[in-house]
């Protein structure tokens, strides 16, 4: 039998049935590559979807992945079978650590030859695809089709939210369905479906109990929160009681950049970046912590929080509690976390304002770090990139909008203490999986969704040349990302490890020839230039916010390692 359909076929397919069902649930974009399943699929065989080919499949699954987390809806990606399917894998384990409704879609060898491991590009890919997916099925009957796809999209879309994979089979693809079965109405569930656990609302009432009897309460915000679309009522509680907010990497924005209670993101590299007691001062006066949508795998652990002053801890989360051996709560409420800050409103209306600890001493020091005015022969600072940014950000975003996005690496932690967010998601970074090459398809995924406002990536050479070809995506799309690539010619971070771990680095595994960021970002259509000083930095992102496309800038920067101030980092 062929590998390839003989011919296109008069009637409805497995494939019109896939896309109009993907588009049912709200998909309008599919990022991917695709292979010889072309044969059975060109992706225009229904209305209303667009199909973003990409240059490797990491960027499909990572675009995806942040135009979900954006949006609130669940969107899809595509590879084709064997090594097409593995290369989306990384995309999935980023959707899956980062918390984002995605649907996997890949291609598989004909029904009549699956073979794994014996067929020519043929693997199990629902296997591979099974321990790092919320669902992972492959389509048997064309007929089918409506129900895996109604199942992935349910699967997504439950807290914690992550992806669902289905395989393909290429011959089925191109199969006749029957047009005239009746078709059920796609359910996509409106936010995120959680865990209620029968008495929350007793526990929650205990939670205003403790907020009422707490001198110094602080609240810990994850992703969840944003989710379930509790920002506004938690601004509102956040303000009435002046209860400062804390958040993770990724719900930064919770509350804008300069909001008086905005008391940062927190990283366990901060107390080593700053030379500073940061960890201390934002936890150490603390009596009660509320953990609203926390995840653990957002990375601030609970460690970090056990500074000083004994807590009472209470977590609300609309999951149980996976990781009771690191976080045991004094109150665990499970429920929604908006249900929740609304009940915890209601409660505490006769409640009588907190007054917030101080942390002006790590507010100068931040300001400090972001106003060094000093030339350095041999680069810039991450923390003088930062601020460079930040401040043609604010003048170039309208209020409450703007991203910044980062690629992983050192400098990520910089943008995790001072990159500005004045809105929910308002900075991207991988915070669960940490995907090097990261950057790249973030920044697509989050200008699509955000087509009006500014989108500013910061890169560094490592992790954005492993993903570079989709420069070329982005100037296919004429994208007005301004991209900045903060160039050590190393891997800054593993240099890092190695001064922490050893006192000294070791050059063959972290140091790299240089490479002309600037000439390769012109071979793929993006204008470029190469900033050696703020000025010309200042000069360049204005000029790059400016354009209506893409645009690169290159800048020579260097870290001062101490191997001191890490000991957050141990687990």
């Amino acid at each position: 039998m062929s590998r390839v359909s003989t011919g296109p076929t008069t009637g409805p397919t497995t494939t019109h049935a896939l896309l109009r069902r993907l588009h049912d649930h709200g998909v309008r974009t599919v990022f991917g590559v695709v292979g010889r399943e072309a044969a059975s699929i060109l992706f225009d065989e229904a209305d209303g979807i667009d199909f973003v080919l990409t240059r490797h499949e990491f960027t499909a699954g990572v675009a995806a992945d942040v135009l979900a987390r954006i949006s609130g809806r669940p969107q899809a990606c595509w590879g084709t079978l064997g090594p097409g399917m593995t290369n989306l894998t990384t995309g999935v384990a980023t959707s899956v650590l980062d918390r984002s409704p995605v649907v996997a879609l890949a291609a598989q060898s004909e029904s009549h030859d699956i073979f794994p491991n014996h067929t020519h590009q043929c693997l199990d890919s629902v296997s591979v695809m099974r321990p790092m997916t919320k669902y992972a099925a492959e389509l048997q009957r064309p007929d089918d089709i409506d129900d895996l796809v109604d199942s992935a999209m349910t699967s997504a879309m439950t807290e914690p939210v992550g992806p669902s994979f289905i395989s393909l089979p290429v011959d089925l693809l191109g199969r006749e369905v029957d047009a005239s079965r009746p078709r059920p109405p796609a359910r996509t569930p409106a936010k995120p479906l959680g865990t209620v656990e029968d008495g929350w609302q007793e526990s929650a009432t205990k939670a205003a109990e403790l907020v009422g009897a707490a001198r110094q309460p602080v609240l810990v915000v994850g992703a969840a929160a944003i989710r379930s679309g509790a920002v506004p009522a938690l601004r509102a509680l956040a303000e009435r009681l002046r209860i400062p907010v804390i958040t993770t990497y990724i719900a930064k924005g919770v509350l804008p950049h300069e909001h008086e209670l905005n008391y940062g993101a927190v990283t366990g590299y901060m107390d080593g970046i700053l030379s500073f007691p940061a960890l201390e001062t934002l936890f150490g006066p603390a009596d009660l912590v509320l953990t609203l949508g926390y995840d653990y795998a957002e990375d601030l652990r609970p460690s970090m929080w056990r500074r000083g002053a004994h807590k009472t801890t209470v977590r609300v989360s609309p999951t149980p509690n996976p990781v009771p051996r690191v976080y045991r709560p004094d109150l665990d409420v499970v429920t929604d976390v908006r249900a929740f800050v609304e009940h915890l409103d209601h409660h505490t209306v006769g409640l009588a304002p907190k007054t917030p600890h101080d942390i002006s001493p790590l507010r100068e020091r931040i300001a400090e770090f972001l106003a060094d005015p000093r030339h350095y022969d041999d680069g810039l600072r991450v923390h003088q990139v930062m601020d460079s940014m930040n401040t043609v950000m604010a003048e170039t975003a309208e209020a409450g909008e703007g991203t910044i996005v980062s690629d992983i690496g050192f400098f990520r932690h910089y943008g995790v203490l001072f990159a500005r967010a004045d809105q929910p998601f308002g900075f991207l970074t991988s915070a669960g999986c940490s995907s090097f090459g990261y950057g790249i398809p973030a920044a697509i995924g989050a200008q699509l969704a955000r087509p009006g406002q500014p989108t500013f990536l910061i890169a560094g050479d490592g992790g954005f040349h492993s993903n570079s070809a989709d420069l070329e995506t982005i100037a296919r799309l004429n994208l007005p990302i301004v991209t900045v690539v903060v160039n050590n010619d190393a891997n800054g971070l593993i240099e890092l490890y190695q001064n922490i771990g050893h006192h000294r680095s070791h050059d063959p595994a972290v140091k790299f020839t240089g490479v002309d960021f600037t000439a390769l970002a012109r071979a793929n259509g993006v204008e470029a230039i190469r900033a050696t000083s703020r000025e010309e930095l200042l000069a360049a992102l204005r000029k790059g916010a400016g354009l209506g496309r893409p645009f690169l800038i290159e800048v020579p920067v260097n870290y001062d390692f101490q191997a001191g101030g890490f000991a957050a980092l141990t687990i």
